[in-house]
């Protein structure tokens, strides 16, 4: 894929947003903008989840209600290629149940996702959908998530299942909880990417901005 002036969405969370960096300049798909001349445009929303919540958030969270696949329409319909880079929240403070992978609704985080990529695929046809993995997190494997839920799966199984239902649609992933090269779990890699325990500096996002631009100038 030729970088220089593709349209590109990025669907995410508060690390889309972006949440942790010095400024807008230094997301990861700011620096694919400025670097590699990417029309990009960011739809990243703090505390938002892929799947439905059951029980709405207080007044003062209500964007968190904000599912992806509720966004899809809002976005702009002449992309070259589209990122969805989420799931950290949905084990963080999500209430939805994991599900099962022959789910279609967006009540479970499986059918959430088959939701969200068929949209996609729906509304893009022809168009790369990469799909980002969340990142390590801090503690991420508790047995009660932020809500004081009992935790259905820890972090890594929400990565699977990502991929397990990306794979079904044949859409490329790029497995940052695996290869990003940050783990707050680990102090000095904590320090240096992630120092909220979750979400990266600004030199977290250059980890991601390399990881991601490898990936889509082979698509």
């Amino acid at each position: 894929m030729n970088l220089k002036g593709a349209k590109i969405n990025f669907l995410g969370d508060s690390i889309t947003e972006p949440y942790g960096t010095s400024d807008i300049d230094h997301a990861y798909w700011k620096l694919l903008e400025k670097r590699d001349g990417v029309i990009a445009r960011g739809y990243g929303i703090g505390g938002t989840r892929i799947a439905r919540q059951q029980v709405p958030m207080p007044e003062e969270h209500a964007k968190w209600d904000r599912y992806f696949l509720s966004r899809v329409p809002d976005m702009d319909p002449d992309a070259d290629a589209v990122t969805v880079f989420g799931g950290t929240n949905d084990y963080g403070h999500g209430d939805a149940a994991i599900g099962h992978f022959t789910d279609r609704t967006d009540d479970t985080f499986y059918g959430a996702l088959h939701n969200l990529y068929h949209a996609l695929i729906m509304k893009y046809p022809g168009k790369p959908i990469v799909i980002m993995t969340p990142l390590h997190r801090e503690n991420e494997h508790r047995d009660y998530n932020e809500l004081g839920l009992r935790s259905v799966a820890c972090l890594e199984e929400y990565v699977d299942i990502i991929q397990e239902v990306a794979a079904y649609y044949a859409l490329p992933v790029l497995d940052l909880y695996r290869t990003s090269g940050m783990n707050p779990n680990i102090p000095e890699l904590k320090e240096r990417y992630n120092p909220d325990g979750l979400h990266p500096n600004d030199a977290g996002h250059e980890l991601i901005y390399a990881k991601l631009r490898e990936l889509l100038t082979r698509l």
